[in-house]
C-alpha cells in the first residue's frame, strides 16, 4: 500500500490516469489471447480482430470509409431488390397452390405443428421457382463480391478411401460420366457462414433445417417454404418430442426413395466455425444409413474473414459489403456409400465422413461444440463490457 502511494505521489496526474488504462488494455488482450487458444475453432484471426472491433490500421479505416459511401449503398439496394424479386416470383408461382403438408408433430406444450412447403409441388411452376432461385442466389453472391467461385471435384482417391469396397473400375466409370449411380439421401457440409446457404441454393437448391420462426418471417418465410425447409423446435427437451434428428431422418429417407422430393442439406456440426476446424458431427444426417454427398467450403481472405463468429450479424454484413472482392473455394467429394457396419452405427458413419472431409479439406478436427461456443461468446462479451 505504501509503495502504491509513493508511485501515485511521484507521478504527474496524466501518468497517474494513463497507467491503469494501459494495464487494463494489456490484461484484456492477454485474456482474449488465452480464450482464443482455448476456443480456437471460433476465434477470428483476420485484420478486424475479435468481435470485429479492431483495432484498425489507418489505411483500413480509410478503405472502410470510402466503401461505406460507395459500395455499401449500391450493394444493399441490389441485394434487397433481388430478395424482393425472388419473393414476388415465389408468391406468383405458388398462387392457387396448396402447400404440401407433412406429418403432424406435437410440441412440448401440447400443440400440433404441420410441416408445410412448396418444394413437393411439381410441374413447370416448380421448375421456374428452382431455376430462378439458383440463378438469383448466384447473382446475390456476385453482388456480395464473390465474382469467381473456384470449385474442384474429388473422384478417384476420395471415393476409394471412403469405401474400400468400391472398385477402381466403378470409380473410373464415375469419373468418365460425372454422374453418381444412386442419389444421396442428404448433402453434408461444413458450416462457416450464412453465405453457405446462398452457395448451396445456387448449386443444388436443397432444403435446409430451420427454426419454426423462420417460416413466419416476411419475405424469407415464403422462400424457405419454396426451398422445402424442415422446421424444428431446437429447444424442445421432452422425450416424446420428435426433435431435429427424427424429423431429419424422415426427410432423408424420403429423398432417397422419392426422386421428386427435395434433397436436404445438413450442417452436421450444428454451428459455424472460423473455417479452419471441423467440429464433432451430429448423427441426424446419418441415422437413415443412406449415402451422403460431402461438400467442403473454404473462404480465403486477406483482410476480412467471411466466417460468422464472435461478431454481430449487422457488423458482419456491413464489413462484408465493404470488401470489393471476396473469395470462396468449394471441394465436392464423391457420394459416400456407408458400409454395413456404418449403417448399424451412425456415430461411426458420422465420424468416418468427418475424418474424410477433414483430410480432403485440410481442416483441423476439434471436439468442441455449440455449448463451448456459447461459453466463449459469453466470456468475450463479459470482458468487453468490463473494459
Amino acid at each position: 500500500m505504501e509503495s502504491e502511494l509513493k508511485d501515485m505521489n511521484s507521478n504527474p496526474p496524466s501518468s497517474k490516469e494513463e497507467r491503469p488504462l494501459l494495464k487494463s488494455e494489456s490484461d484484456l488482450a492477454a485474456a482474449i489471447e488465452e480464450l482464443d487458444k482455448k476456443f480456437a475453432p471460433y476465434a477470428r484471426t483476420d485484420l478486424y480482430g475479435t468481435m470485429g472491433l479492431g483495432p484498425f490500421p489507418v489505411m483500413e479505416k480509410i478503405k472502410l470509409a470510402v466503401s461505406m459511401v460507395t459500395l455499401v449503398p449500391v450493394r444493399f439496394i441490389l441485394a434487397m431488390s433481388i430478395l424482393l424479386l425472388y419473393y414476388l416470383i415465389c408468391r406468383i408461382f405458388t398462387l392457387f397452390s396448396a402447400p404440401y403438408r407433412g406429418a403432424e408433430e406435437e410440441e412440448e406444450e401440447g400443440g400440433v405443428v404441420v410441416q408445410e412447403d412448396y418444394a413437393h409441388m411439381g410441374g413447370w411452376r416448380r421448375t421456374v421457382i428452382v431455376r430462378c432461385g439458383r440463378f438469383l442466389s448466384r447473382v446475390l453472391l456476385f453482388v456480395f463480391g464473390f465474382y469467381w467461385i473456384h470449385e474442384s471435384r474429388r473422384v478417384r482417391d476420395s471415393a476409394m478411401d471412403s469405401n474400400p469396397k468400391t472398385s477402381s473400375a466403378e470409380i473410373d466409370q464415375k469419373g468418365e460420366d460425372e454422374e453418381e449411380p444412386e442419389r444421396p439421401g442428404a448433402i453434408v457440409s461444413n458450416h462457416v457462414s450464412y453465405l453457405d446457404i446462398l452457395y448451396h441454393m445456387s448449386a443444388s437448391f436443397p432444403s435446409f433445417v430451420a427454426k419454426r420462426s423462420v417460416g413466419k418471417l416476411p419475405l424469407v418465410g415464403l422462400i424457405s417454404k419454396c426451398l422445402g425447409c424442415v422446421y424444428v423446435q431446437r429447444e424442445a427437451k421432452s422425450p416424446d418430442f420428435k426433435g431435429v434428428s427424427g424429423t431429419v431422418n424422415e426427410r432423408v429417407r424420403e429423398a432417397l426413395r422419392n426422386k421428386s422430393a427435395p434433397t436436404i442439406m445438413l450442417f452436421p456440426e450444428g454451428t459455424t466455425t472460423n473455417g479452419d476446424y471441423l467440429l464433432t458431427f451430429k448423427t441426424g444426417a446419418f441415422l437413415a444409413g443412406t449415402p451422403v454427398l460431402p461438400v467442403i467450403l473454404k473462404y480465403p481472405y486477406e483482410r476480412f474473414s467471411a466466417a460468422w463468429d464472435t461478431i454481430s450479424g449487422a457488423r458482419h454484413i456491413l464489413f462484408l459489403l465493404c470488401q470489393f472482392v471476396n473469395h470462396l473455394e468449394v471441394i465436392r467429394l464423391p457420394v459416400y456409400y456407408p458400409s454395413q457396419e456404418e449403417k448399424d452405427d451412425p456415430k461411426l458413419y458420422a465420424s468416418n465422413v468427418r475424418k474424410l472431409m477433414a483430410t480432403e479439406g485440410n481442416l483441423i478436427l476439434s471436439d468442441l461444440g455449440l455449448g463451448d461456443k456459447r461459453i466463449y461468446h459469453a466470456t468475450l462479451n463479459g470482458l468487453f463490457c468490463k473494459s
